[in-house]
């Protein structure tokens, strides 16, 4: 099996191998957070329940973020703004339509919102791994091209077959994946120390933004303000900085406690 460059976009027939992506990592979010649910004995189906606010209100953020920053790709076909099968759906604004959706489920179920940021984030971080793989097959969110023929191959560099011809590109959508996944990991060991509600929450965040602002730096499709500022690589310099701060002082101020 040839990997380094996708044999379509289509899963078969027009089942795009993206939509499929996303539904298989929101049914698998879903399920590990309901074992999570049943082990921590929290109420019963919150999980489910939780769906209906966190899905729809994610898609949209996700699908407004990038929107927002491409406009200019809908004014002749506004209704291309509906196809999210072809790609478009940025993972920050998901996060913020998600955290609202979170706040709005708390506050109807009277549960504390920290506490569920915690719970939801290793979920959350991992369905960012697999949903990158969408990129893969839509050949998307690549890198700068490829100048030595010594880093052509997979994964390192992926072949994107829709440029005349051929070229080799970084697979910038694979570091990313990968550091979701070391992202996961790390959260499921710190989640079982004792820690301070939401502080799981923020270490994903963190680090996300900090491996998030140097993929950024040499993608080719980076949604952009001002000509030429990426604006996911800004926004997750200043997360970085600000939730590396406030670590920083909650520490001293603990020692301080001591």
């Amino acid at each position: 099996m040839n990997l380094a460059t996708p044999s379509g976009r289509y899963l078969f027939g027009t089942l795009p191998w993206y939509s499929v992506l996303i539904v298989g990592t929101i049914a698998l979010s879903l399920f590990l957070l309901a074992r999570e649910e049943k082990r921590l004995s929290l109420p019963k189906d919150m999980v489910i329940d939780s769906a209906f606010y966190l899905i729809p209100l994610g898609i949209i953020g996700a699908r407004l973020y990038y929107v927002v920053f491409e406009w200019r790709q809908f004014i002749q076909n506004p209704l291309d703004v509906f196809k999210i099968w072809e790609g478009g759906l940025a993972i920050y604004g998901a996060l913020i339509g998600g955290f609202i959706g979170l706040l709005l489920f708390s506050k109807k179920r009277k549960l504390p919102f920290l506490m569920l940021l915690d719970f939801y984030s290793p979920a959350v971080v991992l369905s960012q791994a697999i949903g990158r793989w969408g990129n893969y097959f839509n050949q998307e969110a690549y890198g700068y091209a490829v100048t030595n023929p010594n880093h052509c191959f997979f994964p390192l560099a992926v072949l994107i077959t829709t440029h005349s011809p051929p070229t080799w590109h970084y697979a910038t959508f694979f570091y990313e994946s990968l550091l979701d996944l070391i992202i996961f990991f790390i959260l499921l060991a710190r989640r079982r120390a004792p820690h301070r509600d939401g502080n799981i929450f923020l270490l994903y965040i963190m680090l996300y933004a900090l491996g998030r602002a140097v993929i950024e730096g040499i993608r080719t499709d980076s949604l952009v303000i001002f000509g030429t500022v990426r604006v996911s690589q800004i926004l997750s310099i200043l997360l970085a900085i600000s939730i590396f701060t406030y670590f920083m002082v909650q520490k001293r101020r603990g020692k301080n406690h001591a």
